[in-house]
């Protein structure tokens, strides 16, 4: 878990790059704060994220009064799912997690086909990030090291990918089909202030 110090860098940094950033304490609070940042009505795009789960945001974004194009929603066609992610790109809202933050205000994201980076990247009028203050890194080296050694292997397994990190519990950095380490961004600074929100946990969350 960051030091205080350290989270006060990331929150100065950050903000000096156009991002917005709200620090909360808890699961709840973030979840709440988040359904009153989205207006009813508005289309909602998702991206994957074990913390927006945790704190139960999927759910409540689910059963609220948005239109939220869910393709984790149970039984959908592999056609649906696809449909789905391609309007997220295009929704009012988009909401998503990030993998690692550096103290110099940078968020850094791994991808497996695209969308979440792309969305996150140019598209959906609002982006809006949750994570624990454990994804707060010293700097850019470190940010990467911690996606391959903390982040890939656990969401390899999670997602049941035939990769040999599911197994190991470390990165080889594999050729294998099922890979989830395909697209690594970095983004610096927002071209638009405020189009990008952070939403920064003050707990241990997520991968």
């Amino acid at each position: 878990m960051a030091d205080s110090h350290a989270i006060a860098n990331a929150i100065t940094n950050l903000r000096a790059h156009n991002i917005e950033v709200r620090l909360v304490e808890s699961r709840e609070e973030c979840r709440v704060a988040v359904l009153e940042t989205i207006p009813a009505k508005s289309t909602v795009g998702l991206g994957g994220s074990t913390t927006v789960q945790q704190i139960g945001l999927l759910d409540a974004l689910a059963a609220g009064d948005y239109k939220v194009f869910n393709q984790y929603e149970q039984g959908i066609s592999k056609e649906e799912n696809q449909r789905r992610r391609r309007a997220g790109l295009t929704a009012q809202y988009y909401v998503t997690g990030v993998n690692a933050i550096s103290e110099q205000g940078e968020l850094f994201f791994l991808d497996g086909i695209g969308n979440r980076v792309a969305a996150v990247s140019y598209g959906p009028e609002k982006v809006i990030l949750a994570a624990g203050v454990n994804k707060i890194c010293r700097d850019e080296r470190a940010a990467w090291a911690r996606i391959r050694e903390k982040a890939a292997p656990p969401n390899a397994k999670r997602f049941g990918a035939d990769t040999p990190c599911r197994e190991t519990g470390k990165c080889v950095d594999c050729e294998a089909d099922a890979r989830i380490c395909n697209i690594y961004v970095k983004i610096h600074r927002a071209m638009t202030p405020g189009r990008i929100t952070l939403f920064l946990i003050n707990q241990n969350l997520g991968f």
